[in-house]
């Protein structure tokens, strides 16, 4: 299958990254390489692409369009690991790291993956298929005030609570198996195409982050990324919803109070109105750059 991504605030992060002929930049959120093809043609001659993701399909795809030689390195891997994973790639510090981390266009349009309400798929919602916990399980088998926190928590759901009434009743008389499944019971009411907001945008997102365990992934992930990071260095985060640009905002603040790092954007940079335009996945888009000082 051939996959159509637009990498979102692309110009944008990477002039504030400031990328120069042979970098070295952690792309830690490869997806389908769209940020990394231009990564690259920065960074030549002599520079280094060090590719993660924990999606084993992304990084086959990547490999398919990103050079066969030694420019690129690409790594399976959670970026809760980044520190380990740069190291297995030869480097101890690197000059640049990049986190993207919108779901790619591969786990959206892909129906097997579950991840869009707009598709009628099992509930998966596995970001690594490796891994045990799966969107199904959490709608059958977590209790009502587990599915309440989640909601809450994950989707800032206000009727969380109504919500999680109705799965847990309704998987009484049968198992909920499916995206449409879920949508159904969760959002009786609902019929045909929304205006605006899908309404089950929020359950999806805080189920998906519950299987992913996204929001510890990434507390981590920047801890490990900005460690990696030599003197200099730039880190760049393109957050796609409150709970994620929250947990970079207070990173990152905490970095300058400590002294290790300059804000690069003392706002969060969004994207322009002709890029909102073209590619409605960018809407929410945020981008935070942080250089490390010592």
């Amino acid at each position: 299958m051939k996959y159509s991504h637009t990498p979102v605030l692309l110009t944008e992060a990477l002039d504030l990254l400031d990328l120069h002929a042979g970098d070295v930049v952690v792309d830690a959120t490869l997806g389908l390489g769209g940020h990394g093809q231009e990564i690259l043609k920065r960074i030549q001659p002599a520079g280094k692409l060090i590719g993660i993701d924990q999606d084993e399909e992304a990084l086959k795809y990547a490999r398919k369009i990103l050079p066969d030689d030694n420019s690129v390195v690409l790594v399976g891997g959670n970026f809760r690991n980044l520190d380990e994973l740069v190291k297995g790639a030869g480097y101890e510090r690197v000059g640049r790291v990049l986190f993207d981390l919108g779901v790619s266009s591969l786990q959206l349009d892909d129906e097997s993956r579950g991840f869009s309400f707009n598709k009628e798929a099992e509930l998966d919602m596995r970001m690594d298929r490796r891994g045990s916990l799966t969107a199904k399980q959490v709608v059958n088998t977590y209790g009502y005030p587990e599915l309440v926190r989640i909601f809450e928590e994950y989707g800032e759901e206000r009727k969380a609570k109504e919500i999680a009434k109705r799965i847990v009743e309704a998987r009484k008389l049968k198992p909920i198996v499916t995206t449409t499944d879920l949508v159904t019971v969760a959002f009786p009411e609902f019929r045909g195409q929304a205006r605006g907001i899908h309404p089950a945008t929020k359950i999806f997102q805080a189920i998906r982050i519950e299987v992913n365990d996204e929001l510890a992934a990434l507390q981590t992930g920047l801890e490990k990324g900005f460690k990696v990071l030599e003197t200099g260095g730039r880190m760049a985060v393109i957050s796609f919803h409150s709970l994620e640009d929250r947990i970079v905002k207070r990173f990152f603040k905490n970095l300058k109070t400590g002294g290790s790092g300059m804000l690069l954007t003392k706002k969060a940079v969004k994207p322009s109105w002709p890029e909102r335009q073209r590619n409605k996945r960018s809407r929410s888009a945020k981008l935070r750059v942080i250089e490390r000082i010592k």
